[in-house]
């Protein structure tokens, strides 16, 4: 596809606004971050909670103080908007403004904005509440700047991404899709595919005998940096990697820690359940009628590519399938449950996987899915994907390509889209700034300014393309 142009008074006029609104942009990102958008209890027009609720409030407000129309969506989803309606479609940028709890480690009040070295640090400051404003902003230039909209552009504002996104489900389900829509809630320079997201459980009930309990992880997406045991034994040693400290005569308590990460980046990591595993199965802790099952999630702990379960797979448009272990526990009646996250690209299905996983179990533990998403890939040669990152290159310098992830976005729910920043995981940061659902998340002022440069332009060669 030929480079859609646009003038050099034009990419003046629009470095000039991003810069003179930094300080504007600053301000807004820092009422939103005030806010402790955790999802709460529903209540009485706060189907998220109260909080979710105040935060969509304030992201409406702001855009009407741009100057923008707004619309609440049933206070599940809010948007602003640009541009006559004249039935002809819209085009959307999709954001956030709910966040993960702070957690507990951080510096300063999380929900206080503060500035150090350039880089601004809070809850929420990346995920997902500074592109928010960012893209408000964006609506604002084509407002003021008078520039002609073949296209209505809307900036969504969603309210529960972090958990179950029913947000986008509920607008999905009772407004027009848009032509075209980019999600700031990723990485730069275009993500034009997701793998498949595919979570079970994998449960088996059998007598206490000889483990009598066995716990680990927090969450079913995430590589566990802890787990431990409570198992009968003889004599125990701590191994390399598990510490055996005894509870009472024939009763041992076992502890691991591992390296925890991202499930759809488990490189580098060590799951602290399959130390766990390992062990036992080493040191024949497990019963008889418990064996089959330790062997089973053995097989799952093999690696993080599936090899173990016959699950592993690659088809060329994404990277290897991942899988992993995230969680698991024991309930009072001695049932196991170990949750499974796996992404997989164009050559797997979550029919094909549940077939695989449940063979492979041969009764000994039953397979629930709890949720599948297919792979969402956009071909990168598509007009709409080239006018995003022709709009990256043109301002960073770069001669960036699009690419895919095995994360999860708003961009996945809609049948054109693409993730589009404002991340740069190969930009070095400080060691005070914080990732995203981390202590001390952080996002880099400057690269801010950039990102609302890129998303102007973006949005201005969008408006050019027939959809």
């Amino acid at each position: 596809m030929k480079n859609l142009m646009i003038d050099e008074a034009r990419l003046e006029d629009i470095s000039r606004f991003a810069e003179q609104n930094e300080d504007a942009i600053v301000r807004d990102i820092a009422r939103l971050v005030s806010i402790p958008s955790v999802e709460g209890p529903a209540e009485p027009g706060a189907p998220f909670g109260r909080e979710s609720r105040r935060a969509l409030e304030c992201a409406l407000e702001i855009a009407r103080e741009l100057g923008l129309e707004t619309h609440n969506c049933e206070d599940r989803l809010g948007y602003a908007s640009v541009g006559e309606d004249r039935g002809q479609g819209y085009l959307a940028t999709i954001t956030h403004v709910d966040v993960v709890p702070a957690g507990d480690g951080w510096e300063a009040d999380p929900f206080t904005l503060r500035e150090r070295d350039g880089y601004l640090l809070g809850r929420g400051v990346l995920d997902d509440k500074g592109p928010s404003v960012l893209c408000l902003y964006a609506l604002k230039y084509l407002k003021d700047a008078g520039i002609p909209l073949r296209y209505p552009v809307r900036a969504l504002l969603g309210s529960c991404e972090e958990t179950n996104m029913k947000d986008v489900d509920h607008y999905l389900e009772n407004y027009p899709l848009p032509l075209f829509c980019i999600s700031p809630d990723a990485e730069f320079p275009v993500i034009n595919g997701e793998k498949g997201i595919y979570h079970a459980l994998l449960s088996s009930c059998h007598a206490r005998e000889n483990v009598l309990e066995i716990s680990g992880g927090v969450v079913a997406n995430a590589v566990p940096a802890k787990a431990s045991a409570v198992v009968r034994a003889g004599q125990l040693q701590s191994s390399a990697d598990v510490r055996a400290e005894e509870l009472r005569p024939g009763v041992w308590q076992l502890s691991a820690k591992g390296i925890s990460g991202h499930a759809s980046m488990p490189e580098g990591t060590v799951n602290a359940i399959a130390l766990i595993v390992g062990y036992l199965l080493e040191n024949a802790i497990p019963a008889e009628e418990e064996l089959p099952y330790f062997r089973f999630l053995a097989k799952l702990h093999a690696g993080t590519d599936g090899s173990g379960l016959g699950l592993e797979s690659e088809d060329g448009r994404f990277t290897a399938l991942t899988c992993v272990g995230g969680k698991i526990t024991t309930a009072e009646d001695g049932c196991i449950s170990q949750t499974v996250d796996i992404r997989y690209g164009t050559t797997m299905t979550g029919e094909k996987i549940t077939s695989i996983l449940t063979a492979q179990a041969a009764g000994c533990a039953s397979v629930t899915v709890l949720n599948d998403a297919v792979p969402f890939y956009m071909d990168p040669e598509n007009p709409a994907v080239q006018a995003c990152i022709d709009s990256y290159n043109q301002v960073t310098g770069e001669d960036a390509r699009p690419f895919t992830i095995g994360g999860g976005t708003y961009a996945r729910h809609f049948p054109n889209a693409v993730a589009f920043g404002p991340e740069h995981y190969d930009r070095p940061v400080p060691e005070f700034c914080g990732p995203i659902h981390g202590i001390n998340e952080a996002a880099c002022r400057a690269d801010f300014t950039e990102a609302l440069k890129i998303y102007i332009q973006a949005l201005i060669r969008l408006e050019a393309l027939d959809y």
